[in-house]
């Protein structure tokens, strides 16, 4: 499970999740901020811009959605 933030709710049961990671480069040692966009489901149009939630891998629903929201943490 990942968790990330709802930055877009626009679409009919879509909103898109922004992963925000830190990785260490190997070579370096700094630590670089690595920000991913999901396209996750929600089937019931629960969640809204801004709320902070746990995505979870599943089949894939679409051409570009293959996650799904697993639960809603902050509103």
């Amino acid at each position: 499970m990942k968790k990330g933030i709802i930055i877009s709710d626009k679409m009919n049961k879509t909103r898109i999740v922004l992963y925000n990671k830190k990785k260490k480069h190997n070579k370096y040692g700094k630590f670089i901020n690595i920000n991913k966009k999901f396209y996750v489901h929600d089937e019931k149009n629960l969640s809204k811009k801004g709320d902070c939630v746990y995505i979870k891998k599943t089949r894939p629903l679409s051409k570009t959605k293959f996650w799904v929201i697993k639960k809603i943490i902050k509103k």
